[in-house]
């Protein structure tokens, strides 16, 4: 990987002497980054107090469709007004596939008040880290990908075709006919990833000089499906290289004519996309903050045993919280054809040590060394945003910790299944995108007691335009199904 320098406001243009251009990019509620290029003058003219970037990005969705219904951030009443967006330093990279173009972060300030949107990824996550850290803790993270990968179809001789040949396939084709990047079933393979060799590597090697390094590559079972885990860090910088990871993921795909595919359940019948997300607490003299230092002889349950109070506050917490944060987990239609029983993915208020069919799998000793003691939250897709994924991990957690809650449910023994009435005692979480967002906009969610309305507000009312577009949708199983029996 390469190492760059520390930047500072006062070395910034020594660092970029030899540039003439910089590529900026923000975070918006879908994490999808939205940037431009621009020259480095004008770079350095705005580098310490921001410029101004249109609110827009907060007032339509992942396809540029305003919402339906007018937010608070960005509507015809303020003009979609520009926003001020400040380079983030510390996130500084250079673009290897882009002639190593200098490369920056943003995050969103309101220009009236310079306080950060309350709709920023970037912002809400800085805001529950602060938190945690005010007390005298740091939130480490690691995140897991899994994702499909299809081939563009078609002639695709240069990568400007390969970038729109695959929704350009779909138009005038089922979903189905698009080609896996290779067939079958191939978990844990290490000669199929041979056949797509420069770019099984390619997509190595980029993260790593791109600060978003691979810590674990592999296939997984079903065709075409690649796993990353990604180099532990602190949460704020996880969530940033979460999001890059899949930046390079995708300009790889563009240069060799695959569409890589995040989305939760992108084939029916399939296993679904994964996007667990590992978090522990570390105290200032790097002390793993969840490890009892002696296991405790009569804990409420077993598994605990090797938990500190810290962290079965921060556990009760999370569980507690768990059904009322499902949109920011699971925030798509598709979500929840992921979140499904028999399909290795959690459906209720769960968890264990060490069982990988809970919502919330507990990793202490003697299956793990106390440093790696942890908790790996399996509900996220890949699909979820995972500065939101990271935030709201940490502010319910930390709720825990501040009103020292308990366990809420017993642990998932051996052999039980979520679900499983007789050892499931989980209340079942949504079932959809609209249950779930019902369920973060109430009056007494707790995402408003630890996020605010304006926040649930605006991300609420994101999701119920999804809900609308997807209720409007008429489907191809829809048409298959009616078109000549009724």
């Amino acid at each position: 990987m390469s190492i760059e320098p520390d930047i500072t406001l006062d070395n910034v243009a020594q660092i970029l002497q030899h540039d003439t251009k910089v590529k900026l990019a923000g975070v918006d509620v879908d994490g999808i980054l939205r940037g431009k290029l621009v020259s480095k003058s004008k770079f350095l003219s705005i580098v310490a107090d921001g410029f101004g970037f249109c609110s827009v990005v907060f007032g339509w969705d992942m396809h540029d469709r305003t919402y339906f219904k007018e937010l608070a951030i960005s509507n015809k009443e303020n003009g979609y007004r520009d926003l001020v967006a400040i380079p983030d330093l510390r996130s500084f990279r250079r673009i290897p596939w882009e002639n190593n173009v200098p490369f920056f972060l943003v995050s969103f300030f309101d220009p009236d008040t310079r306080e950060p949107v309350c709709a920023c990824p970037r912002g809400l996550l800085k805001t529950a880290s602060g938190r945690v850290e005010a007390a005298g803790y740091r939130a480490m993270a690691g995140a897991e990908y899994e994702f499909y990968q299809f081939r563009a179809p078609g002639n695709n001789s240069t990568p400007e075709r390969n970038a729109s040949a695959t929704a350009a396939f779909l138009k005038e084709n089922p979903v189905e006919a698009l080609p896996p990047l290779t067939e079958g079933m191939f978990g844990y393979s290490i000669t199929r990833p041979i056949h797509n060799q420069e770019y099984y590597y390619g997509i190595f090697d980029a993260c790593e000089e791109f600060r978003c390094g691979i810590e674990g590559w592999h296939t997984e079972s079903g065709p075409g499906v690649f796993e990353a885990a990604l180099q532990y860090s602190e949460a704020k910088d996880m969530a940033d290289k979460a999001g890059l990871f899949k930046y390079v993921v995708k300009a790889m795909g563009t240069k060799h004519g695959i569409t890589p595919a995040f989305m939760a359940k992108p084939r029916e019948g399939l296993p679904g996309n994964s996007g667990h997300m590992h978090i522990s607490l570390v105290t200032e003299d790097g002390k793993n903050a969840f490890f009892r230092e002696t296991a405790d002889p009569s804990p409420p349950y077993p598994d605990v045993a090797n938990l500190s109070d810290l962290g079965r506050h921060f556990l009760a917490g999370l569980l507690e919280g768990l059904p009322d944060i499902m949109p920011l987990l699971a925030p798509t239609v598709n979500s929840y054809k992921r979140l499904v029983e028999n399909f290795w993915a959690p459906v209720t208020v769960s968890w264990g040590l060490e069982h990988r069919a809970a919502s919330i799998r507990l990793i202490t000793p003697p299956t793990a060394s106390p440093k790696a003691t942890r908790f790996e939250v399996r509900v996220p897709g890949a699909d979820a945003n995972p500065h939101f994924v990271l935030a709201a991990i940490l502010a319910l957690g930390w709720r825990g910790v501040e009103k020292k809650l308990e366990i809420p449910v017993p642990p998932l023994s051996r052999g039980q299944e979520m679900g499983d009435d007789e050892g499931d005692q989980g209340i079942r979480l949504a079932k959809s995108l609209r249950e779930a967002t019902a369920t973060f906009m109430r009056h007494d969610s707790i995402a408003r007691e630890v996020f605010g309305d304006a926040f649930v507000d605006h991300f609420g009312g994101t999701r119920e335009h999804e809900v609308r577009l997807w209720e409007e949708a008429v489907t191809d199983w829809e048409v298959r199904r009616y078109i000549e029996t009724v």
